[in-house]
């Protein structure tokens, strides 16, 4: 089966349903020319890696990358976090590199030492404060040129591994594992590139891969499809099948945690600013949690009074009992969260929900690709 094939074969209905009116129509026309040149600019610039022409910088450390193929929304945050544990765990010395998508900071930036967070959010991103807190004395770097940060990292740390996060696209460095998150539920962004649809490149781009870890596996429509598409697609590549696992329920406010099984029968407003919101308001009903409203923000949105009093006044008139939010969010609220509305009605608990990334399915297969990258243990 051909790669069109194999993609016509699975689909989510990625397309409105309906007729679209003359000025859709109109506008999708605008977004296919710029995805058109759009995906001639990723072309060229594949084939200059391919050809030669633009060189590939290498690390005297092993790298693995963690990435996607879509904007936004896989797991890639929490499937880092898992593999510096693994890697912690036998034993390795570990640092993270990413961009730090939202930063203000240009050049490099050392968000977190092996003594905690050095930076805000604002300067460095959400990720990375993220990363910095579950994982504390894992240094994390932040900077645009991952090679320079690479270096930045093993100047100061000596890492014996480092770990990638969001740099699929980001050829220029050498990585020794390239893992690419596939979300269950939205594999191919609504099979668009940039800016019609949510891929980064052209799906083709998934063979440079050396596993494929399919993320919120347990929301998805049709995994059996999806599976063997991606194996079309991707002939051979480990699939790693994980879901996304609530581990944690705290005051936003004071820290105070709360059973996960409190939220069974409660009326919730979801709050998130984040790529993928659906998989929030799974995760709560799956909770048996009763959705009552959800006040959605654009991904990496950065609260301000006016957005927590929007959320109160949406949480007094859905009757909610509880206001719950993602740990990212968490990171870009001020605190407390006790924000009175208009009408002066104390807010609701803000609550943040934690979860963790958890392989149900080819860990095994994932041990010897990371045992192949310095997981061995110190000798």
């Amino acid at each position: 089966m051909s790669l069109g094939a194999a993609l016509r074969s699975y689909s989510l209905g990625a397309m409105q349903a309906g007729q679209p009116t003359a000025s859709q129509r109109a506008w999708r026309l605008v977004l296919t020319a710029a995805a058109a040149g759009y995906r001639a600019g990723v072309g060229v610039r594949a084939w200059a890696f391919a050809s030669g022409l633009r060189g590939i910088r290498r690390l005297p450390c092993p790298v693995i990358c963690v990435g996607n193929l879509t904007v936004g929304g896989s797991g890639k945050t929490p499937c880092t976090i898992a593999l510096a544990r693994w890697f912690r765990a036998r034993g390795r010395a570990v640092g993270i590199l990413l961009r730090g998508y939202g930063g203000r900071e240009s050049g490099v930036t050392v968000a977190a030492d092996d003594q905690g967070v050095r930076a805000r959010w604002e300067s460095v991103g959400d990720e990375a404060i993220l990363l910095a807190r579950r994982l504390p004395g894992v240094p994390v770097v932040v900077g645009a040129d991952r090679f320079r940060a690479g270096q930045e990292a093993l100047r100061r740390f000596r890492p014996d591994v480092l770990l990638l996060d969001d740099g699929f696209q980001h050829r220029q460095l050498h990585r020794d594992l390239d893992l690419v998150m596939v979300d269950a539920t939205d594999p191919f962004g609504g099979g668009w590139l940039l800016p019609r649809g949510r891929l980064r490149e052209p799906v083709v781009g998934l063979r440079r891969a050396h596993a494929v870890i399919l993320s919120r596996t347990d929301q998805a429509p049709d995994l059996s499809s999806l599976r063997r598409c991606l194996e079309q697609i991707v002939p051979g590549a480990p699939q790693i099948l994980t879901r996304h696992r609530p581990s944690r329920l705290a005051d936003l406010g004071d820290g105070a945690e709360h059973p996960l099984e409190s939220l069974a029968g409660r009326r919730v407003l979801a709050v998130c600013g984040i790529a993928n919101p659906g998989g929030l308001h799974r995760t709560l009903t799956d909770l048996g949690a009763m959705l009552v409203g959800t006040a959605v923000f654009p991904d990496h949105h950065p609260y301000g009074p006016a957005d927590l009093l929007r959320v109160n006044r949406m949480a007094r008139d859905g009757c909610a009992e509880l206001v719950v939010t993602t740990e990212k969010d968490a990171i870009r609220m001020p605190a407390p969260q006790a924000v009175p509305d208009e009408a002066g009605t104390p807010g609701r608990p803000m609550l943040v929900l934690q979860v963790e990334l958890e392989v149900t399915e080819g860990a095994e297969s994932l041990d010897r690709l990371l045992m192949g990258c310095g997981g061995g243990g110190r000798g």
